[in-house]
């Protein structure tokens, strides 16, 4: 089985199949490895009792490096077997001497029947077996989604399985640099499995789903970030309601909070949010109770699902009992008040959580659930990041990850900002609307870059694209309220007539006053600001951003030219 750009590697599966390892350079290789691993990396094996010393065994473990290997089988007294990915048998010579110490070539990405063929000889021959069940490495974040060749395996031979979990190996290298550090080894005691001649993938994926919680529970007694499980929502709005649906397709238990005691009875007993998610049926892995009524100490994420302006309530109702092992999503795009916080830092300096993240991009609720949404994730933690952005995507929604928090946050408030602005612009001409848009977006952008955003992160999803489906959105609450503001009808009582909170009427003043104290130009801003409180009226608006005269244009040349 030769193919373009290898050689032929079917010679070292019959090498494995047929001899296994060379004796000479496997015993020096091990005299000289296995000290020095276990100095290098301070190594701690606890369990080594559990892998027998004679007959087979099919060890299945994490896979964090490509160290891994070599310091499981410092923990097995006699010659360990393994896959290897078929680009390192590329180099002859190399592809020699790993196969030289039990490892053989698999084609990842694909069923490997080759290689599967030679780990079932191994195991029928009476030797030991390290599998990788996720498929590749991912050194950070959780374990991943284990593949069912572990469960077909364990079925078609009948070997005991010893789950194995492996930390810290991931800081071991950088490139070809070795660097001194704790790896730790956890073993677990082995799961026996009847023996079927040809497993359906059904049976397959089920002996899977028994042998991989046991490497998780190893891996977690390492101190290994846990798979996110549980989850609790707080917030029964429109977002927090498809968020809720949303995590629960992605295999979570989720409890969603209501603010009060009749409303989550409503939804328990309807099974379904009629009044901002109609349609939708909430899973039976949802739940719902009052916000009091959930453990927040018990579960692996809490979702903020509601407006910026109420940040500071939820998070003094329910930061105190979120543990230090959860996580939050924040979902609140606009600041806070009084200071114009972004919501990210507001509850990142009040609650003992692991890690925050932001969710932005032009995620509307009632579409995102139907049909799926694409988004952005921003957090500075990149486990946290790969964690639920695999959440978010099993559930159906292109996730965008990115660690400038900063931009991803200002620029949710600048597209509301800019979506009420265009509305209230509208009633004069699309050129008046496009106006106001972009110079109230422009100088929020100023003010991103002034703090450290990235300005692609603004001309991305989290931005222009969510700027574009806020404008063209049916029920956009932020264009609806632009459009109340150019009607006359007073900022406090837009509310109410949208049945919901709009974000930027909230925000806009608080952009503004962000802008002045840093410094810099909040002339479209600014004159929002005076609209949103009333001491300006929509006509005065768009005649001071300067659509027909040209003054404005002039004046930004000037100021520029001095």
């Amino acid at each position: 089985m030769s193919n373009r750009g290898f050689h032929d590697i079917s010679i070292y599966h019959e090498r494995t199949r047929t001899r296994g390892v060379q004796p000479v350079v496997y015993w020096t290789s091990r005299a000289i490895l296995v000290p020095l691993l276990r100095l290098v990396f301070w190594l701690g094996r606890i369990g080594r009792e559990h892998v027998p010393d004679e007959g087979a065994v099919l060890l299945a473990a994490n896979h964090r490096s490509s160290l891994d290997p070599f310091v499981i089988g410092c923990c097995v007294k006699r010659p360990m077997y393994f896959m290897a990915k078929r680009e390192l048998f590329n180099h002859r010579l190399f592809g020699w001497y790993l196969n030289c110490l039990g490892a053989f070539p698999v084609r990842r990405g694909e069923s490997d029947e080759e290689a599967l063929a030679t780990a079932a000889a191994v195991l029928e021959r009476g030797d030991p077996l390290t599998i990788f069940p996720e498929g590749k490495r991912f050194p950070a974040g959780a374990l991943r989604r284990p593949r069912r060749g572990v469960g077909r395996l364990a079925l078609e031979t009948g070997a005991p399985v010893v789950p194995v979990a492996v930390a810290g190996t991931e800081r071991a290298r950088d490139g070809w640099r070795i660097n001194p550090c704790r790896v730790r080894i956890r073993i677990g005691r082995p799961l026996t499995f009847p023996r079927v001649e040809r497993p359906s993938q059904h049976l397959a994926s089920e002996v899977t789903g028994r042998i991989w919680p046991c490497v998780e529970l190893q891996w977690e007694w390492l101190g290994g970030l846990p798979p996110l499980r549980r989850a609790a929502v707080i917030g029964a709005g429109s977002m927090g309601s498809a968020l809720a649906v949303l995590l629960a397709r992605g295999g979570l238990e989720v409890q969603l909070g209501a603010r009060t005691a009749a409303q989550a009875e409503l939804l328990a007993a309807e099974r379904q949010n009629a009044r901002y998610l109609p349609g939708v049926e909430l899973p039976p892995e949802v739940s719902v109770s009052t916000v009091e009524e959930i453990e927040l100490a018990g579960v692996d994420l809490v979702v903020l699902a509601v407006p910026s302006s109420a940040l500071p309530a939820a998070v003094a109702r329910s930061g105190a009992g979120i543990g230090q092992r959860s996580a939050v999503l924040v979902a609140s795009k606009g600041l806070v008040g009084p200071l114009g916080t972004t919501p990210s830092r507001y509850v990142g300096e009040r609650v003992r959580a692991r890690a925050v993240a932001v969710l932005g991009g032009p995620v509307h609720a009632l579409e995102a659930v139907r049909s799926g949404a694409a988004a952005v994730l921003a957090s500075d933690d990149l486990d946290f990041q790969i964690q639920l952005g695999d959440v978010l995507e099993a559930a159906g929604t292109d996730i965008e990850c990115s660690d400038d928090l900063v931009g991803t946050e200002l620029a949710g408030a600048a597209k509301n900002a800019a979506a009420l602005a265009a509305a209230a612009a509208a009633g004069e001409g699309m050129n008046a609307a496009g106006a106001a848009a972009g110079r109230v977006f422009c100088e929020v952008h100023e003010l991103a870059l002034r703090e450290g955003a990235r300005g692609e992160t603004f001309a991305g999803l989290a931005g222009a694209g969510d700027l574009v489906s806020t404008v063209l959105a049916a029920g956009s609450r932020n264009r609806r309220a632009g459009e109340e503001l150019a009607n006359g009808v007073p900022a406090e009582q837009i509310p109410g007539v949208l049945g919901q909170a709009a974000e930027a009427l909230d925000c806009v003043p608080l952009l503004a006053q962000r802008l002045e104290s840093a410094g810099l130009e909040a002339g479209a801003l600014g004159r929002l600001r005076d609209l949103v409180e009333g001491r300006l009226a929509a006509s005065d608006w768009v005649a001071g951003l300067g659509t027909g005269t040209g003054e404005r244009t002039r004046a930004d040349r000037e100021t520029r030219a001095a």
